[in-house]
């Protein structure tokens, strides 16, 4: 069958691979050949411009042109041929290097140089550094980008409803009121001490040989200060040097990530359950869109679909991003092959987060506050003012206050003329009787409105 988006066997590359389009350049088979390609030939550059490497004398300007053009427009049909050679050697990062050597021999300078490609590499060498440099391109490029799309959005909404007073719900009951913006404001505040755990995770690299000991190295040039040459190499390349290895880079800082991204998911989780439970009580209509449909028999429905297509995204991410931290940094002895099938899978797991940033952003934008809703509900709820009430009869020293509100008010409605009346009998002064008697459901939402703003502007 002809693998097509309707024959896929993963969603990510069927149902929404439109969606997902920006992570395959870098996250499909094809990223990674093309990184590898890159990570080989600026290795081969690198040691061409080392004094200490007399038999790799510096490449001439053309030769340097070559290589680039081969670095920056390496395509499909160079993959294709990288895994013709595969089909050979049986060994992904060995095709790579013959490939290389392949497209050098047509250029005297660079064939004379060919067997300096992959000099003194193990292949880890080879795929650390390219995997690392894939996903500091995806974090920069995508992944953050989307987080602060979503994060901008929060802030606006914050901004806009940071004085729509709604009654709050705990263990889904009444509760004190809240303010729709400040309830925002809490999910964008913890969304962004996330995002910036993802931000500063640093991505590691190692180009050290076989064990991490430079031993080919050593032998080959025993006079190179290769631990010099590898740390500035690998932060050339945009990531932290990691001095002590074995043949892997542990992964370690890979775990990290995984870990603070599944964080930031796991909050995104808590915004989309409470966005659709919001949505249920009416504190929310959605806008509904032109020949959608929301059920296919009941024709009033518009589903709040985004943060449920959201969430399950975000459990399947999760799910993956758990194993991946739990088993990446684990290798026997010196190394073995479980973290390699395991990485292959990484592109999966950031494809399932992206899909839920967008989700949660499409149904953000569907979403019109519904004042009436929430305004009809708080003044229906006169009780949640018994936490007002008592706390006032305690700086007072009125006996049991807190005793005395239950008997009120628990487990029951309680209307406006019956509080009120309980005030009036109560032993306060005139002051805080008046304040307490000017009170509503809606005005009992003490700072959060100005909290709100000031996440807003931060």
């Amino acid at each position: 069958m002809e693998l097509t988006a309707l024959t896929a066997l993963s969603p990510l590359d069927g149902r929404y691979a439109g969606r997902t389009a920006a992570l395959r350049p870098l996250l499909s088979e094809f990223g990674l050949i093309r990184a590898r390609v890159r990570v080989e030939i600026r290795w081969l550059r690198w040691l061409s411009e080392q004094p200490e490497l007399p038999e790799l004398p510096p490449f001439s300007q053309p030769a340097r042109a070559l290589l680039e053009r081969l670095c920056e427009g390496f395509d499909q049909a160079d993959a294709r041929r990288v895994k013709e050679i595969e089909r050979r050697t049986n060994h992904d990062v060995k095709a790579v290097e013959y490939f290389l050597k392949e497209r050098l021999s047509a250029n005297p300078e660079l064939a004379a140089a060919r067997e300096f490609i992959h000099f003194a590499c193990t292949s880890e060498d080879i795929n650390n550094l390219a995997q690392g440099c894939i996903l500091q391109q995806v974090r920069r490029e995508i992944l953050l980008p989307e987080m602060d799309g979503l994060l901008d959005e929060l802030r606006s909404w914050a901004e806009a409803q940071a004085d729509q007073a709604m009654l709050s719900r705990t263990h889904g009951q009444p509760a004190s009121p809240t303010t729709l913006g400040k309830e925002l404001a809490n999910a964008a505040a913890r969304l962004a001490r996330q995002r910036q755990g993802v931000a500063e995770v640093p991505i590691r690299g190692k180009i050290n040989g076989a064990v991490g000991n430079y031993n080919a190295h050593r032998v080959a040039y025993p006079e190179v200060d290769w631990e010099a040459l590898s740390r500035h190499f690998v932060q050339d390349l945009g990531l932290v040097w990691n001095p002590f290895t074995t043949q892997i880079e542990p992964h370690d800082g890979l775990a990290e990530l995984c870990d603070a991204l599944a964080r930031f998911d796991t909050v995104l989780v808590d915004l989309a359950r409470d966005l659709w439970g919001y949505i249920s009580l009416g504190y929310f209509r959605q806008r509904p869109r032109e020949g959608e449909v929301g059920s296919s028999t009941m024709p009033h429905k518009v589903n709040p679909i985004d943060f449920e297509n959201a969430e399950g995204n975000l459990g399947v991410a999760n799910a993956l991003l758990g194993h991946l931290a739990r088993s990446l940094p684990l290798s026997r002895w010196q190394r073995d092959l479980t973290d390699s099938t395991v990485q292959r899978n990484l592109g999966v797991a950031l494809g399932h987060c992206l899909l839920a940033l967008q989700s949660v952003r499409r149904g953000l934008d569907k979403l019109e506050a519904d004042p009436i809703r929430m305004e009809g509900e708080l003044s229906r709820s006169w009780e949640v003012l018994a936490e007002a009430v008592q706390t006032v009869m305690r700086r007072y020293g009125i006996p049991e206050p807190y005793e005395k509100l239950k008997a009120l008010t628990r487990g029951r409605r309680v209307d406006r003329d019956a509080l009120h009346a309980f005030i009036r009998d109560l032993d306060l002064p005139q002051e805080a009787k008046d304040r307490l008697l000017a009170l509503t459901p809606a005005t009992y939402t003490g700072l959060a409105a100005p909290l709100a703003r000031k996440l807003a502007s931060d």
